[in-house]
C-alpha cells in the first residue's frame, strides 16, 4: 500500500491506496510546518488519525510527502521523523509542496506551477525536475497574491478608512467586534494570522462584484504574476497552472492578467492530491 500526503498550512490530505486497482481511501488531519511543529507532534497526529480509521500501518510501504516549508534536508528531516513513527515499514519521500505542485499540474512536461492559497509560491519545471524558483519571502514580507496577502489588504482598507461603507457595513456583520476581534485574531496569544486573514478571502469571494474588492483582488494577483512568474525566461511560451482555493475560485481574474501579459493560462486544480495520486500510481 501507498501513502500521498498533501500537506497546507491549514491541513493535510491524505490518500491512501493500493499499488494495483482504483481503491483509496482519504484521511484528513491538521497542516504541518516543520518551522513550528515538532517531529512527535506530526507523528502523534499521523497516528492517532490512522488509528481511528482502523488502518493497518504495518502494510504501508511507501509514503510521499508533500509539504509547505521543506527547503532544506533539515526541514524534511523533522517531518519524516515524524511519519516513521506513524509508518514504521514504509520508505518515506518529503518534498517540498513545490514539487508537488509541479506533479499534479505538469506531469512529465515542462511548465510553471503556482501555489496561491494561504500563501503562494512558483516553480519552473521542466518535466523531471524544479529547474528555477523566484524566492518566496513568506506571510511577512512577500505571499503576494495569496490569501493572506489579500486579507492584509482588505483589513489595511478597513482601518485605515479606505473600505467603502456599503463593505465596511458588511464585514462587521461577520466580524462584529470589530478592531478588537480583528487584532486579537491576528496579534493575540496562539494567533495564526496568515490562516486567519486567508479566511477573509470567503467575505471577497462573496463581494467580488464590487469595483473596490475587483481592485484589489487584480492589484494582489498583478504583483504576484508581475514579481514571481513574469521573472522566468520562459513565461510566454510555456503554460502557467495554478493550485489552491484561492487561485481556483477567483481564477477569472488571474486568466484575465495573464491575458494582458500574453500569457498562456493551464489547469486550475483547487487540490493536488488526486493528480498526485495518479502520478504515483503509475
Amino acid at each position: 500500500m501507498k501513502v500521498v500526503a498533501d500537506s497546507g498550512s491549514t491541513k493535510t490530505d491524505w490518500v491512501l491506496f493500493s499499488n494495483t486497482g482504483l481503491d483509496s481511501k482519504t484521511i484528513n488531519t491538521m497542516g504541518f510546518n516543520p518551522i513550528y511543529h515538532t517531529s512527535s507532534l506530526i507523528g502523534d497526529t499521523v497516528l492517532e488519525a490512522f488509528q481511528k480509521e482502523q488502518i493497518d500501518r504495518n502494510k504501508i510501504d511507501e509514503v510521499f510527502y508533500y509539504g509547505t516549508a521543506i527547503w532544506d534536508a533539515p526541514k524534511a528531516l523533522i517531518v519524516e521523523k515524524g511519519l516513521q513513527v506513524a509508518f514504521p515499514n514504509a520508505k518515506i519521500e518529503v518534498k517540498h509542496d513545490l514539487l508537488g505542485a509541479a506533479r499534479a499540474t505538469c506531469g512529465n512536461d515542462a511548465g510553471i506551477s503556482c501555489i496561491i492559497g494561504t500563501g503562494s509560491n512558483t516553480c519552473m519545471y521542466d518535466g523531471e525536475k524544479i529547474i528555477d524558483n523566484v524566492t518566496n519571502l513568506g506571510y511577512f514580507l512577500g505571499d503576494e497574491g495569496s490569501g493572506a496577502h489579500l486579507g492584509k489588504k482588505l483589513v489595511r482598507a478597513y482601518f485605515y478608512r479606505e473600505l467603502p461603507l456599503e463593505l465596511r457595513e458588511s464585514l462587521e456583520k461577520i466580524v462584529p467586534g470589530g478592531k478588537s476581534e480583528f487584532l486579537e485574531n491576528i496579534y493575540g496569544p496562539g494567533a495564526t494570522p496568515n490562516v486567519y486573514l486567508a479566511s477573509l478571502t470567503k467575505f471577497m469571494g462573496e463581494h467580488n462584484d464590487h469595483f473596490y474588492i475587483h481592485k484589489l483582488v487584480y492589484s494582489s494577483f498583478s504583483e504576484f504574476i508581475d514579481r514571481h512568474v513574469r521573472k522566468y525566461p520562459g513565461h510566454l511560451s510555456l503554460p502557467v497552472h495554478f493550485i489552491g482555493s484561492v487561485a481556483y475560485h477567483f481564477q477569472d481574474f488571474l486568466k484575465t492578467i495573464l491575458a494582458e501579459r500574453a500569457m498562456n493560462p493551464g489547469v486550475f486544480l483547487k487540490k493536488p492530491i488526486d493528480n498526485l495520486v495518479d502520478y504515483h500510481r503509475k
